[in-house]
């Protein structure tokens, strides 16, 4: 097999070969027992079981503790220009299989475990793509992929503007890259003059900075858990917290919500929330307001709330194992406290996008919270992130968003 492929040999331990075989793509650099070969970073590698048994192929990093991320498992495959050009024609063909031509405006192109591109994210707002590169092997070979991209959707009708790299994230280092943040050059052609589009989702607009937005400028995966919140929203008075760009609190006020409060910490964000509602024309019945949401439910709570469906949408309490604790603490006083503050028949919608804090540990701390406020939950839904950032069954880290709609009893 060796002389045929030509690529380096990585045998792996009995406990990386069964992850493997449970679906996992990733090999660790304590469960490698030997490297036949001195593959380049970033190169292809094939990964067998001590019995020689073939497992997959995958790109090596020799700075990762993820030291092999798998790219396929089938032995006929060649990694050349063709390939990647069929997995990215794969990879917008799933999209527009699961969502509708108008949901395409706004939406994740590549989601990189999940659609076998490992270390790869490319976000579509309206005609940019704003793209992270966070695998040493991805890197090399983004001179193929990212122009391909850009030809794939223009020839499916998509005008693409231009292509931004965000790449100015700490993970980066861990593969030994330099965090960065700059236009990709496409062949033959000159840069944009402008990072910010506008996009339209369902059937709210936003102006959109892939330069110096949050990741990748917008936070996609929510998609549905708006339009989910805007169907139970009419006539209701709103308390939308961390509300960051206004995102949940414009799909309640479109859905026909009689009053909207957005609040946030960040001055700037509460600014881009109500230059979003002015810009839809809810500005009316939507008010953004600077306030630190762990002051601001206390607070209502001593002065009787008005809301009757409260919005929790805050950032990652944690971003490893070691945090979750105080993570889950963080999680319980707000969603206690806005369990207080909700008249019974009132709605909660509550939600955690960290992979770390489990449905298992998210589900027992709103149990505890609702138990300690003295509350009964009624589900109305429990969903997860949008289909454009689909979860494989193996790879537990491709599952990450959590979120409840309750009616409070």
């Amino acid at each position: 097999m060796r002389a045929e492929r030509g690529y380096p040999l990585c045998t792996i331990t009995p406990k990386a070969e069964a992850s493997i075989l449970r679906g996992h793509p990733w090999v660790y650099d304590a469960e490698i027992l030997s490297l036949d070969g001195e593959p380049d970073n970033g190169a292809v590698v094939d990964v067998v079981s001590r019995k020689g048994r073939y497992l997959g192929t995958g790109f090596y990093s020799e700075h990762s503790k993820i030291r092999v991320r798998l790219l396929s498992r089938n032995t006929n495959d060649r990694f050349d220009e063709a390939f990647w050009r069929r997995k990215l024609q794969w990879a917008w063909e799933y999209r527009k299989s699961v969502m509708s031509p108008e949901d395409l405006d706004a939406c994740r192109i590549i989601f990189g475990e999940a659609d076998a591109f490992p270390g790869l994210t490319v976000d579509k707002f309206h005609d940019l793509l704003s793209v992270q590169v966070l695998s040493v092997g991805m890197e090399r070979i983004q001179n193929l992929l990212l122009p391909a991209l850009v030809e794939l959707l223009r020839s499916d009708g998509q005008n693409i503007r231009g292509v931004y790299l965000r790449n100015d994230v700490a993970l980066r280092e861990k593969e030994g890259l330099p965090q960065s943040k700059g236009w990709f050059p496409l062949p033959g052609e000159a840069s944009p003059d402008s990072a910010v589009t506008e996009i339209t989702e369902n059937g709210v607009r936003y102006l959109v900075d892939v330069e110096n937005g949050q990741k990748t400028g917008f936070f996609l995966d929510q998609k549905y858990n708006r339009l989910a919140v805007a169907r139970l929203a009419r006539g209701r008075t709103v308390l939308d917290c961390f509300t960051h760009t206004g995102s949940f609190a414009l799909n309640a006020a479109r859905g026909g919500a009689k009053r909207v409060t957005a609040v946030d910490v960040s001055e700037s964000a509460v600014e881009m929330a109500r230059a979003n509602a002015v810009r839809n024309g809810l500005d009316a019945v939507m008010t953004c307001t600077a306030v630190n949401v762990f002051d601001l439910l206390p607070q209502l709570e001593r002065e009787s709330s008005p809301y009757d469906l409260i919005i929790l949408d805050p950032p990652a309490f944690t971003k490893s194992r070691k945090t979750v604790d105080n993570a889950m603490a963080g999680y319980r006083e707000i969603n206690y406290r806005a369990m207080r503050l909700l008249p019974r028949g009132g709605l909660l919608a509550t939600c955690s996008c960290s992979h770390f804090a489990t449905e298992e540990r998210f589900t027992a701390m709103l149990r505890e919270a609702a138990r300690d406020a003295g509350v009964q939950l009624r589900q109305i839904e429990a969903r997860q992130q949008s289909c454009d950032h689909p979860i494989l069954w193996g790879v537990p880290e491709t599952s990450y968003l959590k979120f409840y709609l309750f009616q409070v009893v």
